[in-house]
């Protein structure tokens, strides 16, 4: 092991805050006095079956954390997933059934391990205790909070003020956050900056429950491709750690000039004399941005698909965006919609879209009819009931880089729809 101090050099680069630094590195200390690996913890909902480049941000540093000889235990929320996070909710979040959740867990599993060190890495779901706890155990630990520090996070003072509904169970949401880290005595959890008052319960619960405190390493927030909000799956504004080079690619160069220096910063392992460079080139006004951000889309699908992967994907962006053309390949899916043939002039292009694997639900096809996310044969949709004639194929685009081809023989009927 590194020293105490060499240890918390490389730690705290990148970080916002640690809470309390002092005490990470008394943990360190000791950690190399006695050869007792840290147990560092990060905890992930699946509340949707993809990891993105946010969440990035905390699978490195806990890779990092790996790299100089601590353990990590990842954290999946099969029981906080069902309630969701209320941190920034103005409103109460859709209840997930646990298959959903447990779904969308395995997801999380698989990809994990596109950062992390599986041989060094524990997952574990918080099911294992909560579903273990009786309605006394329930008891014992509300009692350990109070509904004033409860309160005290400014979503739920909003919204009490504003008197809009906030759920008995979302209260609970950061006492089980917390609780996780009492489950597993976490010597350290990481969380992003708009999770500091949940790992701070845990802090708190900790030492209720008489367990050493844990330190807490706050980590910056990336904004998704549009540059404002925070990059999330219920938004649409993502990049998937799991998505086909293509696809990672387009949506890197989709995002504002203004982002191009904070992706660097956030979503690669640029060393810092290369991102002075990066800087520098983008100060200076004989450089393009867009060239910049070639560098950085090439960079970000070399760390998840390797070097070999970023070319062909350059390649067919240049394809489909500077020469206006198609891709090399689309996929031609077979296609099952409800209902029966030739009913009411065609098909529903809502259906089309679920059926074709374009969306995952009706409802996010409305949504991005809505958007203007979806084209037909080159034209923007822009009807949600509108009907496609299946007498001929048709080429059907969702974004600027998904495409199908919709061919009457591989569609089929069955069963009652909407």
């Amino acid at each position: 092991m590194l020293s105490a101090k060499k240890q918390l050099d490389i730690l705290r680069e990148g970080v916002v805050e640690i809470i309390k630094e002092e005490e990470l590195e008394a943990k360190l200390e000791r950690s190399v006095r006695e050869g007792r690996p840290l147990r560092v913890k990060q905890g992930f909902d699946p509340s949707a079956p993809d990891l993105h480049l946010g969440h990035a941000i905390g699978l490195r540093k806990l890779r990092q954390f790996q790299d100089l000889g601590h353990s990590v235990i990842v954290i999946i929320g099969d029981y906080t997933g069902m309630i969701g996070d209320p941190t920034d909710r103005a409103e109460t979040r859709p209840k997930l059934t646990h298959a959903e959740v447990q779904a969308n867990a395995r997801s999380y599993a698989e990809q994990l391990y596109k950062i992390v060190d599986p041989a060094k890495t524990q997952v574990v779901m918080n099911g294992d205790w909560f579903s273990k706890m009786s309605f006394s155990d329930v008891m014992d630990l509300a009692g350990r909070y109070t509904v004033a520090r409860i309160l005290e996070r400014d979503d739920f003072t909003t919204r009490f003020q504003n008197q809009q509904p906030i759920s008995i169970h979302e209260l609970f949401y950061p006492l089980m956050q917390g609780y996780d880290s009492v489950a597993i005595k976490a010597d350290v959890e990481l969380g992003a900056t708009e999770q500091k008052f949940n790992c701070l319960v845990g802090r708190d619960l900790q030492r209720a429950y008489g367990v050493d405190q844990q330190v807490v390493m706050l980590l910056p927030v990336l904004e998704g491709t549009d540059g404002v909000r925070r990059m999330s799956k219920s938004i649409g504004n993502y990049i998937g750690i799991d998505e086909s080079p293509k696809e990672m690619y387009g949506k890197t160069m989709s995002i504002p000039d203004t982002m191009i220096m904070r992706y660097f910063e956030l979503a690669t392992e640029i060393r810092s004399d290369e991102l002075a460079v990066v800087r520098r080139e983008l100060e200076s006004p004989g450089v393009n941005p867009r060239d910049t951000k070639r560098k950085l889309a090439r960079a970000i699908v070399s760390l998840y698909h390797g070097d070999d992967a970023a070319v062909p994907a350059e390649e067919e962006f240049d394809r489909i965006f500077a020469k206006g053309g198609l891709p090399d390949e689309i996929p031609e899916p077979d296609v099952v919609l409800k209902g029966r043939p030739g009913e009411e002039g065609g098909a529903w292009i809502v259906a089309l879209l679920t059926g074709a694997g374009l969306t995952k639900s009706n409802g996010e096809a409305r949504r991005l009819i809505k958007q203007g996310g979806i084209r037909l044969d080159g034209v923007a949709v822009t009807d949600v009931d509108s009907k496609v004639s299946l007498d001929r194929p048709h080429l059907l685009q969702v974004g600027k880089r998904r495409f199908v081809r919709i061919r009457p023989d591989r569609v089929t009927y069955g069963g009652d729809g909407e």
